[in-house]
């Protein structure tokens, strides 16, 4: 048996065809727009995430040996999506994770002392990151979208609702728990919607989604809307808890690290949720079919692999990702430069949404070759400060960190990585590991695997970076730099 997953990420889709043994069969990918309105805003359109999702299917189930037998679903997380319960058009443009308009939202409900109180409930922040604030900023702007909100004509969501509602023609309006916990309206402890969040961000709960565990058969395809194929879907999770299933972080203390669009740590804590400190945030992993919930910390990361994208399309240093680390490896560091990729602010542990990215150190003799290095240097940094945090708040230091995502294909980076930790920073042969943890999750829960001991020995290891010496002084810089970034929008 196989299992068809469904990865909605920020910049496209990849699907792909999962065999028993956690081999992939066959894969396909498509990408959509990006849609940037205004300065600090990020906009998806609904419509063509899901012609990306169907062309993406198409062409990996095209190349596959055999039909699955299941679908599980994986996804941006925090991206607001609404969208006309009968005939699925949205009324709007989704609101991204990235996106920064509601800076303004977050000021004000801290000021007036909410910050606690929706840490303690939420294990989140107040922050332009998380869905809830979007949401208010809809309900304060866009009229003609929200009265159908409350109306009850409009159904809210996050992606994975959005895609479930189109699989299945609009039978099921459900997400799972790990997406639930991004939002800032989920009870973290009680593993519900908190009524008393939802009155603070003003969103009717009857518009949302109803919460589901993210294993287990919540509906089926329906195959006049996709591809013709009648499947069980049996796997939702946010990309990073699909990633963390995917590393087989099963148990307390396992964490890894994806680099994608941005980096996000996690560290596995077991059925306790941990208080949230030190910039970090406490979430969902994945909730069982009887209603047990797993929780992690998070280091939430905003901008790694953007940045390197930014060498590419913005200034045009590197013609490709991948040459980022013949060209870094051509110095032997960074001269003194210094970047702060803080382009759309600084996730954590120093969460500021006013922070703007900064190159520092910049010399006659600085070269092109410099800056790409210091690129690499900074993901390396952010990463250390998330994990420094992380051994803070929950008094252990990592034995290892899985790394995975498109920038861990980069072997410079993933030496500087473990040289900046002082751990072992281990690669898997299978790197699309978002994807492979939704495949996981949906065959778990029909049955192509039996247990997580199983899905254990699937995992195969690519390639093991050891430590070496780290660098103090450029970390000392960096941390300099990065207080020197802070605050920079409130300038203009």
């Amino acid at each position: 048996m196989s299992v068809l997953t469904i990865d909605a990420g920020t910049t496209g889709v990849t699907a792909l065809v999962v065999s028993e043994d956690g081999g992939v069969l066959s894969r396909g990918y498509e990408e959509f727009p990006q849609h940037y309105p205004e300065s600090g805003w990020v906009e998806h359109v609904p419509e063509e995430i899901w012609q990306a999702t169907l062309a993406a299917c198409q062409s990996a189930l095209d190349t596959a040996a055999e039909a699955p037998s299941c679908v599980g679903i994986t996804n941006q997380r925090e991206t607001a999506v609404l969208w006309d319960r009968r005939r699925f058009t949205a009324p709007r443009r989704a609101i991204v994770w990235q996106d920064r308009r509601t800076a303004g939202i977050c000021a004000e409900l801290r000021g007036a002392g909410h910050e606690q109180r929706v840490s303690e409930i939420t294990g989140l922040r107040l922050d332009p990151y998380f869905t809830a604030t979007k949401l208010t900023w809809l309900a304060r702007n866009d009229e003609r979208a929200w009265k159908g909100v409350l109306s009850g004509e409009v159904a809210v969501g996050t992606v994975d609702s959005y895609l479930v509602a189109r699989l299945t023609a609009g039978a099921r309006h459900v997400t799972d728990a790990s997406n639930a916990s991004r939002t800032l309206l989920y009870d973290l402890r009680a593993g519900r919607w908190s009524p008393e969040m939802c009155d603070l961000f003003d969103v009717p709960m009857t518009a949302l989604p109803e919460i589901v565990p993210s294993y287990g058969v919540v509906g089926e395809t329906e195959p006049s809307e996709f591809l013709g194929l009648r499947l069980p879907i049996a796997g939702i999770a946010g990309d990073q808890q699909a990633a963390m299933f995917g590393q087989n972080c099963y148990t307390p203390g396992t964490s890894k690290c994806t680099y994608g669009t941005g980096s996000f740590v996690l560290i596995n804590t077991g059925f306790t949720a941990i208080a949230p400190e030190h910039g970090l945030l406490s979430t969902v992993l994945w909730q069982h079919p009887d209603g047990a919930l797993e929780y992690a910390l998070e280091g939430s990361i905003f901008v790694t692999g953007a940045a390197v994208q930014w060498l590419r399309d913005g200034l045009g240093l590197i013609d490709a990702a991948p040459q980022s680390e013949a060209l870094a490896t051509s110095v032997p560091d960074s001269g003194g430069v210094v970047f702060v990729p803080a382009l759309t602010g600084l996730g954590a542990p120093d969460w500021d949404p006013q922070a703007r990215g900064a190159i520092f150190g910049i010399t006659r003799g600085t070269q092109r070759a410099h800056l790409v290095r210091a690129t690499l240097e900074a993901i390396a940094f952010e990463v250390r400060d998330v994990v420094e945090a992380m051994a803070t708040a929950s008094g252990t230091t990592l034995p290892e960190l899985r790394v995975d995502g498109g920038a861990s294909a980069n072997n410079l980076l993933c030496q500087m990585q473990a040289d900046q930790l002082g751990v072992t920073a281990a690669r898997p042969r299978v790197q699309e590991t978002t994807a492979l943890g939704a495949a996981f999750l949906a065959g778990l829960g029909t049955g192509v695997w039996s247990s997580t001991e199983e899905l254990a020995h699937t995992w195969q290891l690519d390639l093991r970076f050891e430590p070496g010496e780290r660098d103090e002084a450029a970390y000392r810089r960096w941390r300099v730099a990065v207080e020197r970034s802070k605050g920079w929008a409130e300038l203009s």
